[in-house]
């Protein structure tokens, strides 16, 4: 029995670093292996991904993961200085618009946080919720506001861009959940099948027409079991819900 035993253990070993619920480190705090985008414009400092601009870059551009995540937990720490960028997820490619173009789900921040915690979809819907926003997106595209997830101030009062803030975005079935420092800033389901998007890559922003800084580290992702799809008759909207604007 005992060449068995040894068997049995020895597959153990190998299966444990593939386990579903383990995290994995999307970025090795030494380089850009793993990630593609213009190297004019990204680097790594002091253990940090930094993407850096003067302004003056015709469009939109993106640090993209080699990879694609569905439903997933994806933790990553950032601070910046002037600008806006973002956190791009189950997102796609869109090649034909340039090298390192991307659209789809966006996890936002701007050093003014007049849109951090938003979710917003680059080259799509626009802004899906605002801060503090529960929202629905029916089947036709129409966005109302369900419920709160909390005070929006508290969420900027919680930011602080001299030190490290740590975004997590959680991604299961048609529902996204984003929070900022432990505050939940937005919550969506999405019934939009033609829109939406259930899987997809990641990427981080560098935004046109600023003279910015920003920095990612810690970047973690945790991938989740296939997620519920939530009906429309699951979520009824309530009466006199305002629609997102």
């Amino acid at each position: 029995m005992r060449p068995l035993v040894a068997a049995s253990f020895v597959c153990l070993t190998l299966i444990a670093p593939l386990r579903a619920d383990e995290f994995e480190s999307l970025f090795n705090g030494k380089d850009l292996t793993g990630w593609n985008g213009d190297s004019k414009l990204w680097s790594v400092r002091d253990g940090a991904i930094v993407g850096t601009t003067d302004g003056k870059i015709p469009t939109n551009t993106f640090l993209i993961w080699d990879g694609t995540a569905g439903d997933f937990e994806l933790h990553a720490s950032f601070r910046m200085h002037g600008g806006n960028s973002g956190i791009q997820y189950r997102s796609k490619h869109v090649r034909d618009a340039g090298n390192f173009v991307v659209a789809g789900y966006q996890a936002d921040m701007d050093a003014e946080n007049v849109h951090t915690g938003i979710l917003y979809e680059e080259l799509g819907r626009g802004i899906l919720a605002h801060r503090g926003e529960k929202v629905v997106i029916m089947p036709n595209g129409d966005k109302y506001v369900v419920g709160s997830t909390g005070d929006p101030k508290e969420v900027v009062a919680s930011i602080n861009w001299d030190r490290w803030n740590d975004y997590v975005i959680v991604a299961s079935g048609n529902k996204l959940t984003q929070s900022i420092n432990g505050k939940t800033t937005i919550e969506v389901i999405d019934h939009q099948a033609n829109n939406r998007a259930l899987d997809g890559i990641l990427a981080l922003q560098l935004h046109k027409g600023h003279n910015m800084v920003v920095e990612f580290k810690d970047i973690r992702l945790k991938r989740l079991p296939a997620g519920k799809i939530v009906s429309p008759e699951e979520t009824p909207i309530p009466p006199g819900a305002k629609k997102v604007r």
